[in-house]
This record gives structure tokens, C-alpha cells and sequence, in this order.
């Protein structure tokens, strides 16, 4: 079955930088709408960024705008989370999703596959 594996989280301090990664195994990332998103105890999953890849088109919550990228790398079927300036409101548990539907590629929308996630913790 379709795989997502996540990788790249830890503990860094405000300030600093990570990279998350998210590897599709019996799937193609090509022509789909994949996503980070994160959720820490007590809260609701709040969507982070969006990439569709077909036309790299990308979307991203306004709480990391400007310090977030999404990017893909479709010859490893991979896509990323290039995190800088973290702060602690930054810590949660990271999630990379994906859709079947290649039409519509937003927060709100049916995510089908997530992997297992990846803790991120950033001390002040």
C-alpha cells in the first residue's frame, strides 16, 4: 500500500533550522497535491504547506510564511520542509499528506494518505 515516511525532525533551539523530508513509496508525488501538516496534544491538525506539483504551485499557513519552504524532488519522489527561524510555537508533530484527487489542492480539502510523523521541538 501507499507509503509516506517521514524523516528530519529533533530538537533545536529558537532560532535554528530543519529540514523535514517525506519519502512516497507505491505512489507518485508527480501531478499531486502533497502537504506538512501539525498537531500538538490538546489541538486541532492545522495545515502548514501545500506544494501541487504539477505546476509547483505552493500555499502556506500565514504562522510560517516567509520563514517555511516546500519543495519536491520528484526524481526521489520526496518532497521537503525547509524550516527556518523556528520558534516554540513551531513545536508539534509533523505530518506529510497527500490526495488522490489531482483536482484541488487546499488546506480544507480530503487528505487520503498521511505517514507517521515526525516530532519537532524548539526550546526558547
Amino acid at each position: 500500500q501507499v507509503q509516506l515516511v517521514e524523516s528530519g525532525g529533533g530538537s533545536v533551539q529558537a532560532g535554528g533550522s530543519l529540514t523535514l523530508s517525506c519519502a512516497a513509496s507505491r505512489y507518485t508525488i508527480v501531478n499531486k497535491c502533497m502537504g506538512w501538516f501539525r498537531q500538538t496534544p490538546g489541538k486541532e491538525r492545522e495545515g502548514v504547506a501545500l506544494i501541487y506539483t504539477g505546476i509547483l504551485t505552493t500555499n502556506y499557513a500565514s504562522s510560517v510564511k516567509g520563514r517555511f519552504t516546500i519543495s519536491q524532488d520528484n526524481a526521489k519522489n520526496t518532497i521537503y520542509l525547509q524550516m527556518n527561524s523556528l520558534e516554540p510555537e513551531d513545536t508539534a508533530m509533523y505530518y506529510c499528506a497527500t490526495r488522490r484527487s489531482e483536482l484541488g489542492c487546499f488546506f480544507g480539502a480530503t487528505f487520503d494518505y498521511w505517514g507517521q510523523g515526525t516530532q519537532v521541538t524548539v526550546s526558547s
